[in-house]
């Protein structure tokens, strides 16, 4: 059994609390049981048929051991970690980090437990470029870990092909095979071509789990244990949070009341899912999260091949920072939103504010008062205005903030997002409109076989000067 908890409030939903207009009254919450309880028996009947296989990673023993036997030969002469991967095969590995590492981790020798951690998740050339200038006498003691199912995610393969050719170049031909670890396909795909033949070490990306849900297999698990983060605490979190997102009663199931209440928002028009940590450490988690339900729950066409055009539209924002820059429009703006707080009862770290000037006591209140006092002032101070005007608030609380945790917030926040798929009558674990994308910039980069769709595009790529201001 974990330590330490995490825990879904949602109190500030309620009509008691912001009125009948906008919130949820006891009735109400009557009717989302009754509409819910059926997706929690039937999701738990798609784990048990092996329809989520995301649900089974907790569990898995053989992910871990081969991840720590990989670590650990990786730490052994390894300074600089970097990941090549974007979307799911990034994003997950950013979150674990900034969650569970200190801030000065690059940078302060002192508080890091492992080499500097460094992900690419974008092809952004002035970015890269920087980095390619510092690693170049630095290969020898850098391992790169490209991940990607298929290998032929455009941005995942332009980094690797750009790393592939500086390797050999300055460190020879079995450069790769010291330098380089693929995470890919068990079996098929580009990039397990490219790794046998190469002779790369490999691990595996999970089959029939998709990269928003891949954080617990060794696509996220890697970079974590390699920086020193204790994966066994994550993964016990995530069997922890199981159990109660597997449990058929409603309102002991955090998942489901998650998944209900959004629902039941969405459908009286509040259609945007504004997550705000009161956390540094938790910000990450958010894109994590804005990736999870945008892809997962933007849908064209329900189960029944109905045109729908569904999906709750997550926004991140993060506490106090946007407090200053967007509380303005989500007290006074449109009543279109559902917030989430994330918020950390006890803080592993504290700092105490230094006494004031003698010429600025109006600034005496804040001496002596821990800043973790202060940051959840701020939350609490927030959610109040919001309350205010009748903005409907739920919060997930951490007991504190460790690996146990995070395991849970990850696994309570996958599973909320299929149950909500369940609500919205949609498939969660599809991506169609991604694809067009996709090969609009194979044709744009002059991919054979794609001439017919580059000349469709040809309008778009070229700007008309008639309007250029």
């Amino acid at each position: 059994m974990t330590k330490n908890s995490i825990h879904l409030y949602y109190k500030n939903v309620t009509s008691d609390v912001i009125g009948p207009e906008h919130g949820i009254s006891k009735s109400q919450f009557e009717q989302l049981a009754q509409t819910t309880a059926p997706r929690i028996v039937e999701l738990n009947r798609q784990r048990n048929a092996g329809q989520t296989p995301y649900r089974d990673l907790p569990y898995n023993e053989t992910y871990p051991q081969q991840v720590k036997t990989m670590a650990q030969f990786i730490r052994q002469d390894c300074e600089n970690f970097v990941v090549l991967g974007i979307g799911g095969s990034a994003l997950g590995n950013i979150a674990l980090q900034t969650a569970l590492n200190p801030y000065m981790y690059n940078l302060d020798d002192k508080q890091r437990n492992g080499p500097r951690l460094f992900v690419f998740d974008n092809v952004d050339p002035h970015q890269f470029g920087s980095f390619l200038e510092w690693v170049g006498d630095k290969l020898d003691k850098t391992i790169f870990n490209v991940i990607s199912k298929s290998g032929r995610t455009a941005e995942t393969a332009a980094q690797m092909l750009v790393i592939f050719e500086l390797i050999e170049k300055k460190l020879g031909p079995d450069g790769l095979k010291k330098q380089v670890i693929a995470t890919a396909d068990a079996k098929s795909g580009t990039l397990r071509k490219i790794a046998d033949a190469a002779g790369l070490r490999t691990l595996e990306v999970p089959d029939g789990v998709g990269g928003r849900f891949s954080v617990l297999s060794p696509v996220g698990l890697l970079s974590a244990a390699v920086c020193g983060i204790d994966i066994d605490a994550l993964l016990a979190g995530a069997r922890a949070m199981d159990k109660r997102c597997s449990n058929e009663a409603f309102f002991e199931n955090p998942a489901a009341l998650n998944a209900a209440i959004n629902w039941h928002y969405y459908t009286r028009g509040k259609h945007i899912s504004v997550m705000m940590p009161y956390s540094y450490s938790l910000k990450d988690l958010s894109d994590w999260y804005r990736q999870l339900w945008a892809e997962s729950l933007g849908k064209r066409f329900d189960l029944d091949g109905k045109e729908v055009c569904v999906g709750p539209t997550p926004v991140k924002a993060l506490g106090t920072t946007d407090q200053h820059s967007q509380v303005q429009l989500y007290r006074e703006g449109p009543n279109d939103k559902l917030f989430t707080f994330l918020q950390v009862a006890h803080f592993s770290r504290d700092v105490t504010i230094g006494p004031a000037p003698k010429t600025a006591p109006e600034l005496d209140y804040l001496s002596a008062q821990p800043m973790s006092r202060l940051l959840n002032a701020e939350k609490t101070a927030t959610e109040y205005a919001l309350l205010h005007d009748k903005r409907p608030c739920l919060t997930v609380l951490f007991d504190a903030l460790d690996a146990s945790t995070v395991g849970q917030f990850i696994y309570l926040f996958e599973v909320t997002t299929s149950l909500a798929g369940l609500l919205f009558h949609i498939n969660a674990y599809d991506q169609p409109a991604v694809e067009l994308g996709k090969d609009a910039t194979f044709a744009l980069m002059d991919k054979p076989g794609t001439e017919a769709l580059a000349e469709k595009i040809r309008p778009v790529a070229t700007m008309d000067k008639a309007f250029l201001v």
